[in-house]
């Protein structure tokens, strides 16, 4: 009776879902983490509780851009010797991190009970969350589409390279053609001005328009600047250390488009959704 009166007062708090979204890319090198870094500050300066989940299992880099060392990771917590408290880390601007680990690429050959022990793991700390940034490996593998899969929005990094934008096409038509996603949010990185960075995005959508049933939205276009440069040798996101920036100013302008967004109010938007489609995904990989 008590753990049923407790359930509900659970159902009962759980008035604000959390907003899920992946930040990814169809080829390394085009500044994605260092976007999904600063996206997390800005964001959280305006109030937004916001975890970022470093979900390059390779290469994994959002602790060395922020300067941490982090002694646990998502296999600890995947294994049962952490909570995701345990593991998480605090940045600038209470920006949390969650370090990943290959683990999590073993969702699938977790035991029903395992299984469950992660879901609980990430249904209990989503109260205290608004916002979780999945910074995604690049490339298209299996696992960085399960990933993108599992959110509730995709955010597309490319630049002016011919292969960024070959690759992102190759990525959104994988998702949409295979998975059946059709919505799409991109940002162009590393342009001279926000004039070239939406002409970027309307040579993208030119291709997808005529091959794909896809909507893209632009996001935001972010210019280079030298103070990024600067910023990644300090391991001090430019938002923090250069605030004042044409890089933070728009990466900041990003944010708050992000904040316009719908959220999902359905069940889907918490959590533990989030990670029982990624044990489902992976699943699905392993029959295949």
């Amino acid at each position: 009776m008590q753990h049923d009166q407790a359930a509900g007062i659970r159902n009962m708090n759980k008035i604000k879902p959390v907003r899920v979204f992946a930040v990814t890319s169809g080829k390394g090198g085009v500044g994605k983490t260092n976007l999904s870094v600063n996206l997390g500050i800005a964001l959280s300066q305006t109030g937004q509780r916001v975890a970022l989940l470093d979900a390059d299992m390779g290469l994994a880099n959002v602790d060395i851009l922020l300067g941490m060392y982090p002694k646990f990771n998502l296999s600890h917590v995947l294994s049962g010797e952490k909570t995701l408290d345990d593991i998480m880390l605090t940045g600038p601007s209470g920006l949390k991190v969650i370090p990943g680990a290959s683990g999590i690429q073993k969702m699938s050959e977790l035991s029903t009970i395992e299984q469950a022990a992660v879901i609980r793991a990430f249904s209990e700390v989503d109260q205290d969350l608004d916002v979780l940034i999945v910074d995604t490996a690049a490339g298209i593998s299996a696992s960085v589409v399960n990933f993108a899969r599992a959110c509730q929005e995709i955010l597309i990094v490319v630049c002016d390279e011919p292969t960024s934008l070959t690759d992102s096409y190759a990525f959104i038509k994988l998702l949409n053609r295979d998975y059946g996603l059709s919505h799409f949010h991109v940002v162009t990185n590393m342009v001279q001005t926000l004039q070239q960075g939406q002409a970027l995005f309307q040579k993208l959508t030119k291709v997808t328009d005529h091959y794909l049933d896809v909507t893209l939205q632009f996001a935001g276009a972010v210019p280079y600047d030298e103070y990024l440069r600067k910023s990644v040798q300090k391991q001090t996101p430019v938002v923090i250390g250069f605030p004042r920036s044409k890089a933070s100013l728009a990466i900041k302008t990003i944010a708050g488009k992000i904040n316009a967004w719908p959220i999902k109010t359905q069940a889907g938007g918490y959590l533990e959704f989030f990670i029982e489609r990624m044990i489902q995904y992976s699943s699905e990989e392993n029959v295949a």
